[in-house]
């Protein structure tokens, strides 16, 4: 299973690292922390470098874009998986029209992609629907950045098998 996913900037990985105390009630915690830009799937007959050259055609002439974690919320049932799933929350017109043109050469997967894409980065998941609750009452200062990288995701072997770089 592939993926695309938006590299995040060390001051997320330190605001998660600062959540750490609080997110100890929670079953898991996620140790690597990334921003899914659109799940791909399978590698295409051809296989990596295939695939490598489907995304480069989908991104062609993507402009970087910025993003900006706003704050915490949950995933109270998740459609796959055990809930709750606690998130960073992530704001980014720019980050949805590189999803919405990814859908034209790569399907939506349901209840997770296209109109039901919800941006944001994991911190934690299964445990009590009302820890997460009292979590997602929580003010964390917003951070921004500029996106102009994204990287290819092989969730096999669990590494970044390519970059893309966007003009900005």
């Amino acid at each position: 299973m592939y993926s695309l996913n938006v590299p995040v900037p060390g001051e997320v990985e330190r605001l998660a690292e600062d959540l750490r105390p609080v997110l100890l009630e929670f079953d898991s915690i996620r140790e690597r922390h990334t921003l899914l830009c659109k799940r791909l799937g399978d590698a295409p007959p051809g296989g990596t470098p295939r695939l490598r050259e489907q995304v480069r055609t989908q991104l062609a002439g993507a402009p970087a874009f910025e993003v900006r974690v706003t704050g915490i919320d949950c995933f109270e049932y998740p459609p796959v998986g055990e809930g709750p799933v606690v998130y960073l929350a992530v704001e980014s017109p720019g980050l949805r029209r590189v999803h919405d043109r990814l859908l034209d050469g790569f399907s939506a997967i349901d209840e997770f992609q296209g109109d039901d894409y919800v941006p944001h980065v994991t911190l934690a998941r299964g445990g009590d629907v009302l820890a997460a609750r009292r979590l997602v009452e929580r003010d964390i200062d917003p951070v921004t950045w500029t996106v102009n990288r994204l990287a290819l995701w092989d969730a096999r072997y669990e590494e970044e098998v390519a970059t893309f770089s966007l003009p900005g």
